[in-house]
C-alpha cells in the first residue's frame, strides 16, 4: 500500500501540464531519432541534455523529457528495421529478421501495429516490474557502505566484458579506456593534476557532455560522411494496418515471456535491450515448433525482441536509481544527467528525493500509454523522414552538437576537445570497440574511485575491508563468475567448432 502511495504522488507529478507536455515532446523525438538509422538513443538522449539544462527544466522534468526519448528510440527503431530493412539502432537488428519478410509479404502494416503492441506490452510489464522491485532493492542497498558499493562497480564493469558476446576483450579495453578518462583533472584529495598535460582546460576534468557528444554524435557523423545514402523509399504499408484477435492470440505467450525476460536482462548491468531482444528472440526459436517459420516472417519472432528491447530499456532505470549503477548505455548517459544537478543517485535517492524517482517511475507508464497511441496511426507519417538525405542529417547533428557543448560552458576548448574525442571514437568504432563500454567505465570510474577512498580511509589503509561482509564476498563471487563465463563460453565454442577425429 505505500508503494500505491508514493505511485499516486508520482501520477501527480508527472500529469503537470509542463511534464505532460516533455514527455509528449520526448516519445515525438525519441520516435524520429529511433527510426533514423545509425542515431540510436544514445544521441537521442545525449542531444538533449544540454538543452534541458539551458532551458533551465526541473530535475524530474528532464529526467522524464530524457526517459521518453529513451522508450521513443525503441520504438522508432523498429519502423526502419521492418520497411528499410535497416535496424534504425542495434537493439532492433533482431527486429529485422522477421519483420522485414513480413512487411516484403505486403504485411507492413500488421508487422508495425503488432510490434507497436509488443513494445507497449514490454513497457507496461516491465514499468510494473520496476514499481515493484526498485523500492525494494533500495531498502536492500541501504546496507551498502562504501567498500560495497566499491565491489559492485567492478561486478558492473565485469558484466559489460562477461556480456559482451564475441569480443569480450576489446569490451573490457574499452571499459579501462573510460577508467583513464574518468582520471583526468585534479585530484580532489591532494590536489595534484592528472594527466592534464600542462593544459588548464582539463584541470576540472572531461566534461561529461563533451565526452558522450563527441564519442556518439561526432563519431557518429563521420561515419555518416562515409556513407553515400541519399534517403531510401520504404516498402509500402498495403493491406490492414491492424492486427486482428487471432494474430493477437498467437503471439500473447510470446509477449509475455519476452516481456519479463527483458525485464530482468534489463537489470543486469551492461545487458541492455541489445542483448534482451537477441535472448528473447533466440528462447522463442528454441521453443517453437519445428515447422516454425522464424526468419520467413513468423509473428512470434517479431514480437519477441520488440517487447523484450522495450522491457529492457524500463527494467536498467532500476539499477540506475536504486544503485547508481546504468543498466545500459543510455541509462549512463542519463546518470551523467542526473550530476547535473547534483543528484546522487542510489537508494537514499527514494527518501531524499521521492518526488524525482516515483514522477519518473509513473511517466514511463504515461510515456508508453502516449507512444502506442502515436505510432499506430501516425506509421505513414514516419516513413517519410527516412526519405531524408544524410546531407541533410549530418549538418544538422553537427550544429546541434556544437550548440549543445558550447552552451554548457562557453569555451572554445570543449569544442576541440569533443572533435578530438569523436575522432578518437570514430578509430575505436572502426577496430569494433563498443562506445558504451567506454561511457559506462568513465561515468563509474569517478564513483569507484570515491568509493575506494572513503573505505580505505575508514579502515585506515587495511585492504581486508574490500572483502569484510557478506554483501562484498557475494559481490567478488559474482565478478569472478563474470571473468569465468566468457572463458568457458570461448573453451566450449572451440570444443564444438572442433572437427572430429576420424
Amino acid at each position: 500500500m505505500e508503494t500505491l502511495g508514493y505511485l499516486g504522488q508520482g501520477f501527480g507529478v508527472a500529469t503537470t501540464p509542463l511534464n505532460l507536455l516533455t514527455a509528449l515532446c520526448g516519445t515525438l523525438i525519441g520516435t524520429v531519432v529511433g527510426l533514423l538509422p545509425g542515431l540510436g538513443p544514445i544521441n537521442g538522449v545525449a542531444l538533449l541534455i544540454p538543452i534541458a539544462f539551458a532551458l533551465g527544466l526541473p530535475p524530474e522534468t528532464s529526467l522524464i523529457l530524457l526517459a521518453a526519448v529513451y522508450l521513443g528510440c525503441e520504438y522508432g527503431g523498429r519502423i526502419s528495421s521492418i520497411l528499410l530493412n535497416i535496424p534504425g539502432e542495434a537493439s532492433a537488428v533482431m527486429t529485422a529478421m522477421d519483420g522485414h519478410p513480413l512487411a516484403r509479404q505486403g504485411k507492413g502494416g500488421i508487422a508495425l501495429s503488432i510490434s507497436a503492441a509488443g513494445s507497449f506490452m514490454g513497457g507496461l510489464i516491465a514499468t510494473i516490474g520496476v514499481t515493484i522491485f526498485a523500492p525494494l532493492l533500495a531498502k536492500w542497498a541501504v546496507a551498502f557502505g562504501p567498500a560495497e558499493y566499491f565491489v559492485m562497480m567492478v561486478f558492473a564493469i565485469t558484466c559489460l566484458a562477461g556480456m559482451a558476446g564475441n569480443k569480450p576483450m576489446k569490451t573490457a579495453v574499452a571499459s579501462l579506456i573510460g577508467l583513464l578518462l574518468a582520471c583526468v583533472g585534479i585530484d580532489s584529495n591532494s590536489g595534484v593534476y592528472r594527466f592534464t598535460f600542462g593544459s588548464l582546460g582539463l584541470a576540472d576534468g572531461i566534461q561529461f557532455v563533451v565526452l558522450v557528444l563527441g564519442l556518439f554524435s561526432i563519431s557518429e557523423i563521420l561515419v555518416l560522411l562515409e556513407r553515400t545514402y541519399y534517403g531510401q523509399s520504404a516498402l509500402k504499408t498495403s493491406g490492414r494496418m491492424l492486427f486482428n484477435v487471432k494474430e493477437a492470440m498467437f503471439v500473447k505467450w510470446t509477449v509475455l515471456r519476452s516481456g519479463v525476460v527483458g525485464f530482468f536482462m534489463g537489470i543486469l548491468p551492461g545487458a541492455g535491450a541489445t542483448m534482451a531482444s537477441a535472448v528473447a528472440y533466440m528462447s522463442e526459436k528454441r521453443m517453437a515448433s519445428k515447422d516454425n517459420r522464424f526468419g520467413d516472417g513468423d509473428l512470434r519472432g517479431l514480437a519477441a525482441p520488440e517487447t523484450a528491447n522495450s522491457a529492457a530499456a524500463c527494467g536498467s532505470m532500476v539499477p540506475m536509481l536504486t544503485l547508481g549503477v546504468p543498466g545500459s548505455g543510455t541509462t549512463a548517459v542519463m546518470l551523467g544527467a542526473l550530476t547535473l544537478y547534483n543528484i546522487t543517485p542510489g537508494p537514499l535517492l527514494f527518501q531524499t528525493d521521492p518526488q524525482l524517482v516515483w514522477g519518473l517511475i509513473a511517466s514511463l507508464f504515461i510515456a508508453n500509454v502516449m507512444l502506442v497511441v502515436m505510432n499506430i496511426p501516425l506509421i505513414r507519417v514516419f516513413t517519410k523522414i527516412l526519405a531524408v538525405p544524410y546531407w541533410a542529417l549530418v549538418p544538422g547533428i553537427a550544429i546541434v552538437t556544437a550548440i549543445g557543448v558550447y552552451g554548457v560552458h562557453a569555451t572554445t576548448f570543449d569544442l576541440f576537445l569533443m572533435i578530438v574525442i569523436g575522432v578518437v571514437g570514430y578509430i575505436l568504432r572502426k577496430f569494433d570497440f563498443p562506445l558504451s563500454a567506454v561511457l559506462l567505465g568513465f561515468i563509474l570510474g569517478g564513483i569507484m574511485e570515491q568509493n575506494l577512498r572513503r573505505a580505505l580511509s575508514i579502515s585506515n589503509g587495511d585492504l581486508s575491508i574490500l572483502w569484510s561482509s557478506p554483501i562484498t564476498w557475494g559481490g567478488w563471487a559474482l565478478v569472478v563468475l563474470m571473468i569465468v563465463l566468457p572463458m568457458y563460453r570461448g573453451w566450449r565454442q572451440r570444443q564444438v567448432a572442433r572437427p572430429a577425429n576420424p
